[in-house]
């Protein structure tokens, strides 16, 4: 009877311990991965969309708190079939998430973006064929422009990130008849936080 109740008690206390062994490995392993994935607070982002149709876009945030952040993004348009020269459009994100600066976000934008602008000019001193254009000008216009986005960050343990979001913003100032009225907020970036 001795035996029996000596190799059980080795038995249990041979289970409790690997038990609380490995229920410390286990936090002692998030307890890492939510430091590496969630402690910085600077953030690089590339736009997948906009680089493929033409026109890459890099972002910066800084994360102030853990539910909001800042951030300038920069595109650039590549191609002259593009109606955008460049841009630059600093941000305000507020997280709604449970973990620091990630999940649903809504984003206040404001936008400086220099386009492209086409126009004919006929001269009405000379006859012109018919049916005849003249090569188009070329011009280059800069303006202001206020905008709202709304979309999703997703992030990993060890501090890759993945974002999408959709909003739009209009521009103000002289705008000629041709010209950009409003400018698309829209991506799915990739990125890294530290």
């Amino acid at each position: 009877m001795k035996k029996v109740l000596l190799t059980g008690l080795i038995l249990i206390c041979t289970l409790a311990s690997y038990a609380q062994q490995s229920d410390t490995l286990k936090n002692s392993i998030q307890k890492k991965a939510e430091a590496m994935g969630h402690g910085g607070n600077n953030e690089l982002k590339i736009n997948l969309l906009l680089t493929v149709i033409g026109m890459p876009e890099i972002s910066y945030e800084r994360i102030v708190e853990d539910n909001m952040g800042v951030g300038l993004s920069v595109f650039a348009g590549l191609d002259d079939s593009q109606e955008y020269n460049w841009g630059l459009i600093p941000h305000y994100r507020l997280y709604f998430g449970a973990k620091k600066a990630s999940g649903f976000f809504i984003e206040g934008n404001a936008a400086i973006i220099n386009f492209r602008d086409y126009y004919y000019y006929i001269h009405p001193a000379i006859d012109y064929a018919p049916g005849y254009l003249p090569p188009p000008t070329k011009t280059s216009t800069t303006s202001f422009g206020l905008g709202a986005a709304a979309g999703a960050k997703f992030l990993t343990r060890n501090g890759f990130l993945g974002e999408a979001y959709l909003g739009v913003g209009r521009t103000f100032g002289e705008n000629s008849s041709s010209s950009i009225e409003a400018y698309p907020r829209i991506g799915i970036t990739i990125g890294k936080r530290f």
